[in-house]
């Protein structure tokens, strides 16, 4: 099922939180500023596998 656009920040707030929504069976994320413009395209199993990283502090070091 494709979904609209949603805001990727806690509470769907903050003016530069980036842009998440499935479509065609892919996970997609743009930015607001630039809503023309796919940022990232991909699957919704290496989305999860991402999304998992970020809970369990993988990408802390980028950061910091």
């Amino acid at each position: 099922m494709d979904t609209d656009w949603q805001k990727a920040a806690p509470g769907g707030e903050g003016e530069n939180a980036l842009e998440i929504r499935t479509f065609n069976g892919m996970v997609e994320i743009r930015d607001p500023n630039n809503p023309d413009g796919i940022i990232v395209r991909t699957t919704p199993r290496k989305w999860e596998a991402f999304v998992l990283g970020v809970k369990a502090g993988e990408f802390d070091h980028f950061v910091e």
